[in-house]
Parts: structure tokens; C-alpha cells; sequence
């Protein structure tokens, strides 16, 4: 199609109503809903009707659901057909004839109106009702217990304050330093620790009981 133009046609005016809103794929979804509110509200019109074509089908039905949810219990009644459109296209050259083409483009009309619409046709929807607030539920983490410390013990000077515990003597691993001392013991019994003060043998031993 590089050796023909398309020929621009007139668009036959055809009358709009007052509450007749044409949404276009240049226009702005702001602008809109404004209207159609100030219609609803402001006008007390009982119902509006949109009308697209093409790639503005899918703007409308946006902007028909942001209307539904600021303004409730609105009925709603969706149309949707098609119209043949033929462009002609002239040569830009001699020796070449025009050329029509004709192509099918969708289109869809929603009404929304405060009034009870056919709930017979195909493309009527209930109103949307406003939805009541969920209730809030508060819960409260529950802290892990604290695990018992060791009590003090006034008797056991010697070891720091600290009581032995564990089980009974047996094999046994100690530690020492100067001036602070761990011993670590293992027995039949089981297992423990003590704390002491004082000077203590280095070195590390194994024996056969604490």
C-alpha cells in the first residue's frame, strides 16, 4: 500500500444524548468518571450510557466498574455488537485504481442506571451493594518460658556462689587457671559442672571418679 493514500472521510454527525458519554482511546479515564458522576449525582440523571469502539471496549468497562464501586446499587446492562467501516484508498501514481477495504469493528454499550433494568437480557449485572468491613482480630504472640536459673547458693563461698550439680562422679575432664577454675566431671551417674575460686592445678586430666 505504499503507492496509495487513504482517503479521509466525513463522519456523519449523529445526535448524542445528555446522559450519552463516547469514550475514545485519547481521552482521559479521570475526565470521564468525573462526568458520569456530576451526571448521576449533581443532574439526578437516572441512567448513563456508554458507548466505544475498539481499543477504547476495554477503557469502558473499566471505567463502569469504578463508577459501580463509588456509587452503589447502580444496575448495569452491557450490549455488544459490531459495525463494518470501508476506507477507500486512492493511487498515487497512474495506471492504478482505488481500492476499498472493509473491516468489522467491535463495539459495546453500557448502561448503568439507579432504576431496575431487563433482568432478562443477556448482559444485565445485579447492583453492587456496599461491602461491610471485615471485623479485626488482635492476636497476641505468646513469649517462650524463661528457663530457671541456678539458685544461689551462700554456703559454696568457695565455688563462686554456684552449686554442683550433675551426676555422680566416674570418669572425669578438668580445666584450671589462676585465680578462676572450671572442672568438668563425668561419672556413672551422669554429668556436671562447677564454679570455684582459688588456686587450682593446671593441666588437664582424666581419672576414674571426681
Amino acid at each position: 500500500m505504499d503507492r496509495y493514500q487513504k482517503v479521509e472521510k466525513p463522519k456523519p454527525e449523529s445526535p448524542t444524548n445528555e446522559n450519552e458519554i463516547r469514550i475514545t482511546s485519547q481521552g482521559a479515564i479521570r475526565n470521564y468518571i468525573n462526568y458520569a458522576i456530576a451526571l448521576l449525582q449533581d443532574k439526578r440523571v437516572k441512567e448513563i450510557v456508554f458507548k466505544a469502539m475498539g481499543q477504547a471496549i476495554s477503557k469502558t468497562v473499566a471505567i463502569a466498574e469504578i463508577i459501580k464501586k463509588r456509587i452503589p446499587r447502580l444496575h448495569q446492562d452491557t450490549a455488544i455488537s459490531s459495525v463494518s467501516i470501508t476506507d477507500v484508498w486512492e493511487p498515487m501514481e497512474e495506471g492504478l485504481v482505488p481500492v476499498e477495504m472493509t473491516r468489522h469493528v467491535s463495539m459495546i454499550s453500557i448502561t448503568l442506571s439507579t432504576r431496575e433494568l431487563n433482568k432478562n437480557s443477556a448482559g444485565y449485572q445485579a447492583p453492587h451493594y456496599a461491602e461491610q468491613p471485615m471485623p479485626q482480630y488482635h492476636y497476641q504472640q505468646r513469649q517462650p518460658p524463661k528457663q530457671a536459673r541456678i539458685p544461689y547458693n551462700a554456703d559454696n563461698e568457695d565455688n563462686g556462689g554456684y552449686s554442683n550439680w550433675g551426676r555422680g562422679g566416674g570418669r572425669g575432664r578438668s580445666w584450671s587457671c589462676r585465680g578462676t577454675g572450671y572442672e568438668r566431671g563425668r561419672g556413672g551417674g551422669g554429668r556436671g559442672y562447677s564454679r570455684g575460686r582459688g588456686r587450682m592445678g593446671g593441666g588437664r586430666s582424666r581419672g576414674g571418679g571426681h
